[in-house]
């Protein structure tokens, strides 16, 4: 062989070594993409991406409610500052369980002729919270808290989360009241003064003139206040039903109507330098023989029985954490809440009050005017805290007429002698087949 063909054997050797060694998969090595890291894990030779603050939306959701302002719990308590020291402290505990209250309000609209005293005792055997009990013997109470449930919910919102400042703010609307010469002793009731002493501010007191008959004023609170000096937050205010009072003349802004014998509902009390409300245990077992004496803190204080809220929800999670773990109701309770008919209570056709409107969204019967000037509305108020929170209102209603009630509210209860825009009988509300019955709203 010569010397040219063994070269040429030894290159074509040293090829076919070098293609056996790398074969298919060796060029494909050459040519592949480098490896795609897991998902949810960093290229390589990076460091990982910084972890992320746990759940901040659900932190940013669960965020404690801002406490309520002065201004605006004097314009929830407005209404109801100058009731009897008693019966507001009812009102209160009552105003915890806005379920109980539509329930309650659909009995006594399915008995209109039970009154007073007798009516509390009618109810002896329901299951409703001793506070809600003792309203049935005051419908002019009742219904107002069933029509504006909105209300009557911040009521014991704030109530819950605070009793001493819903305490001090109805204080400073009764001075405000005597400051404007419209809270006096009469033939209904006697103002008691407790002057200032170095430890104490000064109290009013207000105390039913005869115990044993009982009454409850109602007034525009833009009239026997004075200037409203919070615009932000208007009072609420509604019109007297005139079912209970009847061609009644508003002397200095207040209505005065039919007075009822129930001393046998009375058992709470105003703890004013406390800042909380008693109850009288004797009493209120005088009311609900099923009443549990161990929701009386010590000393006879008020304690709030989550287990009449039955299932609506509280303002905040701080209220929710402290009462919710009794706070337990079906789907039932919260449809009765929303307004649709259901189990609970009487009152065919009523939609939980929230139907029933009666005047109790009426624009304070401005300018005198009939029907047309006449809007239904849940909250009788404007203003920031009206709205902005989801609960189980949405949708009710508005409240946007309550701003107009507060400007124009002096002017129409000076032109009108009764206290017109209301229901007219104590059935009130919707009659048959749903058409407004007792005169409906003026």
């Amino acid at each position: 062989m010569s010397l040219w063909s063994k070269r040429l054997t030894r290159v074509i050797g040293a090829w076919v070594i070098v293609a056996l060694a790398l074969g298919p998969g060796g060029v494909n090595a050459q040519t592949q993409p480098p490896p795609v890291p897991p998902p949810n894990q960093p290229p390589p030779n990076q460091p990982p991406p910084p972890a992320q603050p746990a759940a901040q939306g659900q932190a940013a959701a669960e965020a404690p409610a801002a406490p309520m302002k002065p201004e605006e719990i004097e314009a929830l308590v407005a209404p109801i500052a100058l009731y009897p020291d008693d019966l507001l402290s009812q009102v209160l505990m009552a105003s915890t369980y806005p379920l109980e209250i539509v329930y309650a309000t659909r009995w006594v609209k399915a008995n209109p002729n039970v009154k007073g005293d007798a009516a509390v005792k009618a109810v002896e055997k329901e299951t409703w919270d001793v506070s809600v009990k003792s309203l049935v013997a005051f419908p002019q109470i009742l219904e107002p808290m069933n029509d504006k449930l909105d209300w009557t919910q911040k009521l014991g919102d704030a109530f819950l989360a605070d009793q001493k400042s819903v305490l001090d703010a109805v204080q400073r609307m009764r001075a405000k009241a005597q400051e404007a010469g419209n809270l006096k002793s009469n033939e209904q009731q006697k103002v008691v003064v407790e002057p200032a002493t170095a430890t104490t501010q000064t109290i009013v007191k207000i105390e039913p003139a005869n115990p044993e008959v009982i009454y409850v004023p109602a007034y525009n609170p833009t009239v026997v206040y004075g200037a409203w000096s919070y615009p932000a937050y208007p009072p609420y205010y509604w019109p007297p039903y005139p079912a209970y009072y009847p061609g009644a003349a508003l002397a200095s802004g207040i209505a005065w109507g039919i007075g009822f014998a129930a001393a046998g509902a009375i058992f709470g009390g105003c703890n004013w330098g406390g800042g909380n409300v008693n109850i009288n245990v004797n009493k209120a077992v005088n009311i609900d023989r099923n009443f549990d004496r161990t929701k009386v803190n010590a000393g006879g204080g008020w304690q709030h029985n989550p287990s009449h809220r039955q299932g609506v929800a509280y303002r905040d999670n701080a209220t929710r954490d402290k009462f919710g773990k009794n706070n337990v109701g079906g789907a039932q309770n919260r449809n009765d809440f929303r307004g649709r008919e259901g189990a609970g209570g009487g009152g065919v056709g009523d939609r939980g009050g929230v139907g029933d409107r009666g005047g109790a969204g009426d624009r304070g019967g401005v300018g005198g005017a009939g029907g047309a000037g006449n809007r239904p509305s849940t909250a009788d108020r404007a203003g920031p805290s009206a709205g902005g929170r989801d609960n189980a209102f949405s949708g009710v209603g508005s409240g946007g007429a309550t701003q107009r009630d507060a400007s124009r509210g002096a002017s129409s209860m000076q032109s009108r002698p009764s206290g017109g825009g209301a229901r007219t009988s104590g059935g009130g509300g919707r009659s048959g087949g749903g058409g407004r019955g007792g005169g409906g709203r003026r």
